[in-house]
């Protein structure tokens, strides 16, 4: 009785983080360059004093789906959207290099170049600059980046760093607690200069609503499932019992 028990109250909480999950990636499908994290359940037997004689279920995340999301055409010379491969190299809050495909870009008040989330985009020796003031801005293919000076001529263009692009393979990368990915081994990747970028685009989340809402449901009624294998349990005990006293 137990052992029917224990399954169905572990598989009612894995059920429970699956659903976290997915509600994550729903609420996330609105999020550019968001990558959609993947779920999967399987039996796990308990080892303890005794034999290994329960089993419980287990929710684990194998890896994300990185497919590549819709690209959004915007028009803004500081949008980028990494074509097919690749990722942009950022700094994140701990001062690791990590990756994004998130692109929309933008200009602090000191001439640093950061995406939406604030973190320092990377160049090839660290954090890119931009010399301030600037009358236009144009991002290459490669990640080079090109301004033209406040009061300069046409014809004047500086080039003032390139973004910093890899390529590590995504059987190389793991998603972390900021939503930033970075290698297995925390290493920096090298860059790649096969990697290129879109200008004026943006890349938007690989979520598919529907998707999400469809596993949710499915979820939900296999919790509910649950539930009432352990309430059939807990039935199933009482009557034990009362027999035990009848005889």
């Amino acid at each position: 009785m137990d052992k029917f028990l224990y399954i169905a109250m572990t598989g009612a909480k894995q059920n429970m983080d699956a659903l976290a999950v997915r509600a994550n990636n729903l609420a996330n499908a609105n999020t550019d360059g968001f990558k959609a994290d993947m779920a999967q359940a399987r039996a796990m037997q308990a080892f303890g004093e005794g034999l290994p004689t329960r089993v419980f279920s287990m929710t684990e995340l194998p890896s994300s789906d990185y497919k590549s999301g819709p690209l959004q055409t915007t028009g803004r010379n500081l949008d980028i959207a990494v074509k097919d491969q690749g990722w942009i190299a950022v700094q994140a809050d701990d001062g690791s290099e990590a990756y994004t495909r998130a692109g929309s870009l933008n200009i602090d008040v000191n001439g640093m170049l950061r995406n939406s989330s604030e973190h320092l985009v990377m160049g090839d020796n660290g954090p890119i600059n931009i010399p301030l003031p600037i009358q236009k801005l144009e991002i290459a293919t490669d990640g080079t980046i090109s301004v033209r000076p406040q009061g300069a001529t046409p014809e004047v263009i500086e080039n003032v760093g390139r973004i910093k692009l890899v390529n590590p393979g995504n059987s190389n990368l793991m998603r972390g607690e900021d939503g930033l990915f970075r290698t297995l081994n925390g290493q920096p990747a090298a860059a790649d200069a096969a990697v290129n970028v879109v200008s004026g685009a943006v890349e938007g989340s690989n979520v598919s609503p529907v998707e999400e809402m469809v596993n949710m449901i499915s979820l939900q009624r296999q919790f509910e499932l649950q539930v009432k294998m352990m309430k059939t349990a807990e039935d199933n005990d009482k009557s034990a019992a009362a027999l035990v006293r009848i005889s």
